[in-house]
């Protein structure tokens, strides 16, 4: 199926997604730019608006305002790189875990209120320092969590070493799996998935596989091996375009089984 880049889709009563027309490895068919307000309101909320110098995207950001307020899940340029961009354009504030990023600096536990909806702030580390999560309240049934690149729409998420670690990702997996039943989970890249606690627990299963090979790999490899090694025989089934960023996730794995 083709992506619809340039086409508002509606997924939820108050979430569409703008999708960037930026594929890749790293970012499937491109980066989810959600848009959110609640029915009858005129302004919105825009999370992630995509990477910087694209001028097409940030239009049809536009062409859906006015833009309130801009969330950002974490750092990364393929998420936060034309917030300021936006912003200039928009007058809307930037909000961010890191103060490198926004205007406005996140915490845990606070909530952001615009466009009739209110964003409860996670802090849920792990693919980065400050990978942030928003329970969106405001509509009926379970609030819809905006996942960054905590979850995928399809595959699994790299630990983004050494800027992300094993450990706390495995404590905001648990956070997930603890989720109300058919919380719909909006992702970071690729398409939203019906229930972020189960494919949670998916996840966190595929992490602990992925540790046991690891270990298994350090029995057999010769002592020093280098974490390419590693890749090369954790990894050989999986394509080697995305060993770069397996090399990544095995990095973060020797840290968490060396202590």
């Amino acid at each position: 199926m083709t992506p619809a880049y340039g086409v508002l889709r509606e997924v939820h009563p108050v979430v569409s997604v703008l999708l960037q027309e930026n594929p890749g490895p790293m970012t499937l068919q491109g980066t989810n730019t959600w848009v959110l307000r609640a029915p009858g309101e005129r302004e919105c909320v825009i999370v992630d608006p995509g990477e910087e110098a694209d001028d097409a995207h940030l239009e049809r950001i536009t062409a859906h305002g006015p833009v309130a307020r801009i969330l950002i899940t974490h750092r990364h340029r393929d998420h936060a790189g034309s917030a300021r961009t936006l912003a200039a354009l928009t007058g809307a504030p930037v909000h961010a875990l890191d103060p490198t990023v926004g205007s406005e600096t996140l915490r845990g536990g606070e909530v952001v209120a615009a466009a009739g909806l209110e964003f409860h702030v996670v802090e849920t580390p792990g693919h980065t320092t400050d990978s942030t999560s928003f329970l969106v309240h405001g509509a009926d049934g379970p609030p819809p969590l905006l996942a960054g690149d905590m979850i995928l729409g399809h595959g699994t998420t790299v630990i983004a070493h050494p800027d992300g670690a094993l450990a706390p990702y495995l404590s905001s997996l648990d956070w997930y799996a603890d989720l109300p039943p058919a919380t719909l989970c909006l992702t970071g890249h690729g398409p939203e998935l019906p229930d972020a606690a189960e494919i949670a627990r998916h996840y966190r299963t595929h992490r602990h596989q992925r540790l046991e090979q690891v270990r298994e790999a350090l029995r057999t490899l010769p002592e020093g091996a280098t974490p390419r090694q590693v890749v090369e025989t954790v990894y050989a089934d999986v394509d080697q375009t995305l060993w770069d960023a397996a090399e990544l996730s095995v990095k973060a794995q020797l840290d968490y089984i060396r202590g």
